[in-house]
């Protein structure tokens, strides 16, 4: 009734506070007080007054409501793009706080020319902003994003796609399973999509093959329609009998397995190294040379401040990825291109008496020998090659062909008889220790390279696995 209190004039002597402006309190008499203004001067009043106009109570009241949905959505609209901004970014969206955290700063950040955002960011209560709802709305985000895909798949002229799996753990130690679905469109162009990550009981062939089949089902994508599966060499991803790829060929025998490229280069990668002390010592000595500035640092700041009176365009050095090989070809050229600066450094890190100081010093005696430097020219160029190659294996549009094609243009140059000599590179390395100097090499140059100890230097041949499709059998090829 406030709203036609200023109607009432000729009431107001008579006029009911109570139902006007102060409001009722006492409700035991609630249904006397009500029946006897229902039949008031003043009730009778408003009625007329409102049955004269064009909106009545009722309508008033559902107009209020949809202004009020509009606003809501407005804000909620705003709420899930912030989520969305954030979250393709990557960024976190929650802090130690919530006031302090991505998610509300973005919000107050959008609220500066946002009016309706603004009123609502003032509320005591906060809708739609509690981190189960953050949750729920990213949740949703996802499975619409993989629904998508899964119609896409399913709505090509020829429904044949293909799965790829690595397995891997989290922070917490737990076993999961990244799955990408890779397919076809009308225009011949291939496409690799991210599933998800997903967690698995445990490692065996058996758990990871009900991995793929349930994603399958999940998406809806008919298993007659799965023509490869990629995996690694692991015996629980290849295994012959009791694999994922052989589970998964029990139930779709079109499903070619193919053992991932990246991988095979990876272990070609590691099995060089290793069969050459040389390389394998020069290399470990850069992994704890990285190591040794990432964990210090004062050491770091030594470092670095020598390598910048040198070059101010200077590279910081890392420690050696433990498990991807094919990607030690710029921790080991940051090494080289500033070996001068790496002794110094070390030298001056060399001052003390704790633990750490005697590793620097350790390492200092290593870096100052001949044959580091050899290995390190030695490695330089395999390693590089073979960066080259699994980059071009990890290329979307990558083929099997493609893939065979590229292994046998790198055959001839990784061979050091046709890249270079073997007499060449050890008078390369000569001239680095010479400059250097370090400690000399302890070969002589010889006559006869093939009659002296640098046939410990020697081409390895190397098997490359790959899988053919000649009937049943499965045959290797040299790279």
């Amino acid at each position: 009734m406030r709203t036609y209190l200023d109607k009432l004039t000729p009431f107001a002597v008579k006029s009911e506070p109570t139902f006007i402006t102060s409001g009722f309190k006492n409700g035991k008499k609630a249904i006397e007080k009500f029946k006897a203004h229902k039949g008031s001067h003043t009730h009778r009043h408003a009625v007329s007054v409102t049955a004269q106009e064009n909106h009545p109570i009722n309508t008033q009241l559902s107009s209020f409501l949809a202004n009020q949905q509009a606003d809501n959505r407005h804000c909620l609209e705003k709420i899930v793009s912030s989520i969305k901004y954030l979250a393709w970014q990557g960024q976190a969206l929650r802090g130690h706080d919530d006031e302090n955290s991505n998610f509300f700063q973005l919000l107050k950040d959008e609220a500066e020319d946002d009016v309706l955002l603004a009123k609502w960011l003032q509320r005591s209560q906060k809708e739609y902003t509690s981190s189960q709802i953050q949750n729920e709305i990213m949740s949703t985000m996802s499975t619409n994003i993989v629904r998508g895909i899964a119609d896409t798949i399913r709505a090509q002229p020829v429904l044949h796609y293909a799965v790829i799996m690595d397995g891997t753990q989290d922070i917490s130690g737990q076993e999961q399973e990244s799955i990408c679905l890779r397919y076809v469109d009308k225009d011949l162009k291939p496409h690799e999509e991210f599933i998800g990550l997903y967690g698995v009981p445990e490692t065996t062939g058996k758990a990871r093959a009900e991995v793929v089949q349930d994603v399958l089902l999940r998406l809806n994508l008919p298993k007659q329609g799965l023509r490869g599966q990629t995996f690694d060499g692991a015996a629980n991803m290849a295994g012959m009998h009791a694999g994922a790829q052989a589970r998964i060929k029990q139930e779709q025998p079109l499903a070619l397995y193919i053992h991932c490229g990246a991988h095979c280069t990876n272990l070609i990668t590691q099995k060089v190294c290793s069969a050459s002390v040389l390389v394998r010592d020069s290399l470990d000595w850069v992994n704890q040379l990285g190591v040794l500035l990432s964990h210090s640092g004062k050491f770091k700041a030594i470092h670095a401040a020598i390598a910048h009176a040198e070059n101010p365009s200077f590279t910081a050095i890392k420690p050696l990825c433990p498990t991807r090989w094919t990607v030690r070809g710029k921790a080991i050229t940051a090494v080289f291109s500033q070996y001068g600066s790496v002794l110094a450094s070390l030298q001056e890190m060399a001052c003390g008496a704790s633990d750490t100081v005697s590793t620097a010093n350790g390492l200092l005696g290593q870096f100052r020998k001949g044959k580091t430097v050899l290995g390190l020219i030695l490695a330089s160029p395999v390693i590089s090659e073979l960066e080259c190659l699994n980059i071009s294996f990890q290329k979307k549009t990558e083929t099997i062909a493609g893939m065979r094609a590229a292994a046998k243009l790198l055959g001839p140059h990784s061979r050091p008889k046709e890249m270079r000599q073997v007499l060449q590179l050890f008078e390369e390395a000569t001239a680095v220790v010479q400059s250097l100097g370090v400690n000399p090499l302890p070969f002589h140059r010889p006559d006869h390279p093939q009659n002296t100890s640098l046939m410990e230097l020697r081409h390895i041949s190397l098997k490359v696995p790959k899988t053919t499709t000649e009937g049943n059998s499965t045959k290797s090829w040299i790279l």
